[in-house]
């Protein structure tokens, strides 16, 4: 991203890009994983809680409203375009954060998203993708912006499945899992991550729907979201999204 020198110590822009990873179990079975996820989630001190109770209900009618086929319909039907992306850059006031997330490299080395100027978790108080789906947005970005040292790109593949997120599973599993190349002498770097777990309640915030699509998120310096994009890029949203981060790096 073109940089002012005398911001460049002190704010970042990070573009986050997300996907799903779904286990056989729940690509066939949506209605049968959703009764195992909400009964698994739900700890057995909190089954004499009514409210507890009442809320696991709500999530797994939601969970079985809207399974895998919904989703593979939806994707034939526009490809992955649930929405346009934002044409211009959300206004700061009324910019959401974007919820706290633990990611893993393929190395095992953890993460928190999303990361603000210091380096530290971002607060806003303060002050089973195709790849190619991917890479429309990334690429471009990448491009446009390898020489900053004040950005951040992240693809985040989110990994629900219970069994995949037992330990001596999950460590066999990061280990084939694909990794960040090393951008050579780039500013920018690529950096794939992964995140294991229930997303449930983390997807419902970001209104992340359709798993069978990708989701790109730009942050600010506080990890609000300032821009959001969907499924393939197209060239009026890929200028969209650079004109953008080059306003934050501007300082706005």
């Amino acid at each position: 991203m073109f940089r002012i020198n005398r911001l460049i110590n002190q704010t970042r822009a990070s573009l986050i890009t997300s996907k799903q990873l779904l286990t056989h179990e729940h690509k066939l079975f949506p209605q049968h994983y959703a009764k195992k996820s909400s009964t698994r989630f739900l700890d057995i001190y909190q089954l004499g809680n009514k409210q507890a109770v009442e809320k696991e209900r709500a999530r797994l009618a939601d969970e079985m409203n809207r399974g895998y086929f919904a989703d593979v319909a939806e994707l034939k039907k526009h490809g992955g375009k649930i929405a346009t992306a934002n044409k211009i850059i959300i206004p700061a006031l009324a910019a959401v954060k974007f919820p706290d997330l633990d990611v893993s490299y393929s190395d095992r080395t953890t993460l928190k998203l999303p990361v603000c100027s210091s380096g530290d978790v971002a607060n806003a108080d303060k002050a089973a993708i195709p790849k190619a789906m991917v890479d429309s947005w990334s690429s471009p970005f990448f491009e446009a912006f390898s020489d900053s040292k004040n950005v951040h790109l992240y693809e985040v593949s989110f990994i629900d499945s219970w069994l995949l997120c037992r330990s001596p599973i999950k460590r066999i599993l990061l280990k084939i899992m694909r990794k960040s190349k090393d951008a050579g002498e780039n500013a920018l770097q690529r950096q794939i991550v992964y995140s294991f777990g229930d997303h449930y309640y983390f997807r419902k915030e970001l209104k992340i729907l359709n798993l069978l699509t990708g989701y790109i998120f730009l942050l600010d310096k506080f990890g609000r979201i300032r821009w959001q994009g969907f499924g393939m890029a197209t060239p009026e949203e890929l200028s969209s999204l650079l004109s953008c981060t080059s306003l934050l790096l501007e300082g706005e």
